[in-house]
């Protein structure tokens, strides 16, 4: 990739012709108005636009881009494929990059984890697993009812717009919240909460309003709530309770895991095993669609074309996936990611030194900066703007959108790190 960069002026929208994608597009677009430029090429942890201007990517199409953009490795596999015209469609076929993909996925993620899970691969993205494991957990139990958590993102279909917490997002969809019951997270805006102890109380009591549900719903590390990492012995209590009262457990890996907290799950710190996993984003390893359920063999209790999409077998997804998966093998990749973690976690206790008010939280290679007590969601959208022109792209989340959300690519190097977190450090600053 040859560019010409001109990294001195900032990107204005009246240099780049939108009047296409405003004419055709609904309004619902988002990204696109937070970074209003025409993006053409990418390459690691750079964003190139057309007229050749760069951005450190620190957002990572939210979670999708754990290897960065256009890994050698990945994208050797996946023209080699094409090459060859390996097919492309498969529906649930047995297909050769279908059996690559899974040989992978259990020599180098379940097997070295002691994981036996099947595995079920459903529609492209995150929601259409979170679906696929709430229908799989009730099938399983014969009990309707789902406990999920304040602060919790599931996804923007039906079911999963039930079990997240956001009502802006359930009210679009004019999505109500029967036969689930929320119950606050580990931690929140509002401070630490013994959720596990309320549960237990509601739980045990005959008359506390409480049918025994079918399973618990949780990410062992909300994103899009405000960067909350649950605590090792929390999740081994919610491990403890679901057991003793039969109750399944779903862990949404879908942002939190391929490797984004340190270890290839966020789950595996706590050192407990759910009865199901969500799995997607990162695990098509290139930024391609795939999405699956990991359940214990004794959860499998479909019959044949019970669950079904036309799109659950990515063929160019499983290529990209295996290739992925064979980065952890490489020692030189888990240096990368290890030397990263470690950058953003100091990083995270320079600002607090530098500013008491700022909150910061994180795990592995995300890190989020929490400014409700220190200027809000106005002053976090002035930090993203700024970031965004003078070349660094970060996504918002949190309640409000008041948490800065710092995602780098696990192969970022060093470099480029520094780069990203000196812009980021600047706009802080600069209020």
């Amino acid at each position: 990739m040859t560019m010409l960069v001109d990294e001195t002026v900032p990107p204005h929208k009246a240099a780049y012709d939108f009047s296409l994608f405003e004419a055709m597009e609904s309004e619902v677009r988002y990204y696109c108005r937070k970074f209003p430029v025409v993006f053409d090429q990418a390459r690691g942890a750079e964003l190139y636009a057309e007229d050749g201007r760069m951005f450190t990517d620190f957002f990572c199409g939210a979670g999708t881009l754990n290897y960065g953009h256009n890994h050698p490795h990945l994208k050797r596999r996946i023209t080699e494929y094409l090459a060859r015209d390996g097919v492309m469609h498969g529906l649930d076929m047995y297909t050769v990059a279908k059996r690559t993909f899974l040989s992978r996925l259990r020599e180098q993620v379940l097997a070295p984890r002691g994981l036996d899970h099947k595995v079920q691969f459903c529609g492209p993205t995150g929601t259409d697993a979170v679906e696929a494991a709430l229908k799989v957990a009730r099938r399983a139990t014969g009990r309707r009812g789902i406990v999920s958590f304040t602060g919790a993102y599931h996804g923007m279909s039906r079911g999963s717009l039930a079990v997240s917490g956001g009502r802006r997002a359930r009210a679009a969809g004019q999505v109500g919240t029967a036969d689930v019951t929320f119950v606050p997270y580990e931690d929140g805006p509002a401070g630490p909460f013994d959720s596990i102890g309320y549960l237990e109380r509601m739980l045990s009591d005959p008359s506390s309003g409480l049918d025994l549900p079918a399973a618990v719903i949780v990410e062992p590390l909300q994103m899009e709530g405000g960067v909350y990492p649950a605590s090792a012995d929390w999740l081994r209590r919610l491990r403890e309770l679901t057991t003793r009262h039969g109750i399944l457990l779903i862990f949404d890996e879908i942002q939190s895991g391929c490797g984004r907290t340190g270890t290839f799950f966020c789950f595996e710190h706590a050192d407990v095993v759910p009865d199901i996993i969500t799995v997607s984003k990162a695990i098509g390893g290139y930024g391609l669609p795939l999405s699956m359920v990991l359940f214990r063999p004794a959860l499998d209790v479909w019959s044949p074309g019970e669950h079904t999409g036309t799109f659950r077998g990515n063929q160019l997804a499983f290529v990209a996936g295996a290739a992925a998966c064979e980065l952890w093998g490489q020692e030189g990749f888990r240096t990368t990611a290890v030397v990263g973690a470690r950058r953003l976690e100091r990083f995270g206790a320079e600002l607090r030194d530098s500013e008491p008010a700022l909150a910061v939280r994180g795990l592995g290679m995300v890190l989020g900066i929490d400014l409700r007590a220190a200027g809000g969601a106005e002053r976090a959208d002035r930090v993203q703007r700024r970031c965004f022109e003078t070349g660094l792209i970060v996504e918002l989340c949190g309640r409000d959108d008041e948490v800065i959300k710092v995602m780098p690519p696990l192969t970022i190097d060093l470099a480029r790190l520094e780069r990203g977190l000196a812009v980021l450090r600047r706009a802080i600053q600069a209020g």
